[in-house]
């Protein structure tokens, strides 16, 4: 058996569950070291479904505690934080995440005003130290 096959090695953890948003979130905390794998790469992804109006500006953060948080500067992200808008309908987002942190959350702005739009986000945990990956 190898573990370098995608089940294996990869964990996929929800930071914001997929609903109708219209105003500002806060995602749930990930932790990278999750079941002892002590994952060193993350990125994160954003699904998006029908998106009504507004700007939801997604912004990721990390933090060594998972207390003090801080948004993840520029120079540690892959591709950039979108901002989610109505032509973004049914569009997928992915952010490398380039941090040593141990735990990551997704949270997102929106625009004061908006309707809504449908999305969530993911952290894709990586290149586990200690595999293979346990799934719950």
């Amino acid at each position: 058996m190898t573990t370098k096959d995608p089940y294996n090695s990869l964990l996929t953890v929800q930071s914001l569950p997929p609903a109708t948003r219209n105003a500002t979130a806060q995602g749930s905390t990930v932790d990278r070291v999750g079941g002892g794998a002590m994952f060193q790469a993350a990125m994160i992804v954003v699904a998006c479904g029908v998106i009504t109006d507004g700007t939801h500006t997604i912004v990721v953060q990390d933090s060594d505690d998972g207390a003090a948080w801080a948004d993840v500067a520029d120079d540690k992200l892959q591709g950039v934080e979108p901002g989610i808008v109505a032509a973004d309908d049914n569009k997928v987002f992915e952010i490398g995440y380039l941090g040593r942190r141990r735990f990551l959350r997704v949270n997102v702005t929106v625009a004061p005003g908006a309707t809504g739009g449908v999305y969530g986000a993911a952290v894709v945990l990586a290149d586990p130290r200690v595999a293979p990956t346990v799934h719950a």
